[in-house]
């Protein structure tokens, strides 16, 4: 079986690409930069992580990590020009394999997906951070070389994070119901608030940024994203509007009994979701405390906890509307929610049960 000793070349030196690049050089291998930006292989390169290729490189692995327009024609054009194992970090696989499934070096293309990315774009947002922990999709297709199967997770493992095995078509299904479909519906709620009046905008709470967070990633990388994937998204809007239908019959016939179940099966899926670590979700207590908007306190809120001896799960912030005052909510273990309240309330901590 093959190692992964190097070198590898990186095709695409955005958020994605620097930042596995910067693993790989972490880790001590070399890196070979490519990119239509020569301007974005500078700065990759001022940052650390790797040099230019030149014609005589022959990389053991390469990395193509361009937009989802691209992916099919780099991909072939990496697996023409050498002996290399192939992979891309795109968010279609099927897609990009029908393109490259004619491709005579075909079985050491092996597609990957790594879970993990940042409001942010470009080579400067990078770290070699970013994958830690995170899942990353492996999807090899059925006639993938197993070596270079084993090479591509092998990247997985030296970026720490944890491979996930999926086919092709099982990992576009995948995102789709749990990333490409909550998008376009987030937009679709987002898109509501674009002309309302300033005064319903006023009652504006955490749980509208919530479910509007994601709708203000860039248009034109998720338009190519989502219609990479339009077969198993479209499937799936076919679902949700068939919810949506009942429930707007639902709500017409004051048929409380329907609604019931509908909300009923939403609480099912967020219970569905995967909790801390990959494990089961586990009970929690909400704790909230009033905070001024300035430097320093939510440092010394968490070292309030941690004294405590608390540990938060999580921690969201609502601001509020007329005031420089934030609502924290910290989510604790449930059997230590009424212990940390005490102890936050005799730190001299306004708390709210």
């Amino acid at each position: 079986m093959s190692e992964l000793v190097g070198p590898v070349e990186v095709i695409g030196t955005g958020l994605l690409g620097t930042s596995i690049a910067l693993a790989c050089r972490r880790a001590g291998l070399e890196v070979l930069l490519s990119d239509l930006s020569a301007e974005h292989v500078r700065t990759a390169s001022a940052l650390g992580a790797g040099r230019p290729r030149t014609p005589g490189d022959r990389p053991q692995l390469v990395v193509v990590a361009v937009p989802p327009d691209h992916l099919g024609a780099a991909i072939a054009a990496a697996l023409r020009a050498g002996d290399a194992v192939v992979t891309d970090v795109g968010s279609v696989k099927a897609g990009p394999l029908a393109e490259v499934a004619g491709e005579p070096r075909v079985r050491r293309y092996v597609g990957s997906h790594p879970m993990a990315g940042s409001e942010r774009s470009g080579p400067l947002a990078a770290t070699a951070d970013l994958f830690e922990g995170r899942p990353w999709a492996v999807a090899p297709h059925a006639d993938a070389d197993p070596d270079a199967v084993a090479l591509v997770e092998e990247l997985v493992a030296l970026c720490n994070a944890v491979v996930v095995r999926l086919s092709p078509e099982d990992h576009d299904r995948a995102v789709a119901r749990t990333s490409h479909v909550p998008h376009l519906l987030a937009s679709l709620v987002a898109g509501r608030l674009a002309d309302a009046p300033a005064d319903y905008l006023k009652l504006s709470g955490q749980g509208v940024r919530d479910v509007t967070r994601v709708a203000a990633g860039s248009p034109d990388l998720y338009g190519q994203i989502v219609a990479a994937n339009s077969a198993a998204v479209v499937d799936l809007l076919s679902e949700v509007r068939a919810g949506l239908d009942s429930m707007i019959q639902a709500l017409t016939d004051a048929d409380r009994d329907t609604l019931r179940v509908l909300l009923d099966r939403g609480v099912d899926g967020t219970r569905a979701i995967p909790g801390k670590h990959g494990g089961p979700v586990r009970p929690t207590a909400s704790v909230f405390v009033s905070v001024p908007d300035e430097p320093g306190v939510l440092a010394r809120l968490f070292a309030a906890a941690g004294e405590a001896e608390v540990n938060i799960e999580d921690v969201r912030i609502d601001h509020d509307l007329g005031r420089a005052v934030g609502l924290v909510e910290l989510l604790v273990e449930e059997s230590r929610g009424e212990h940390l309240l005490a102890s936050l309330e005799s730190r001299g901590w306004v708390t709210h049960r």
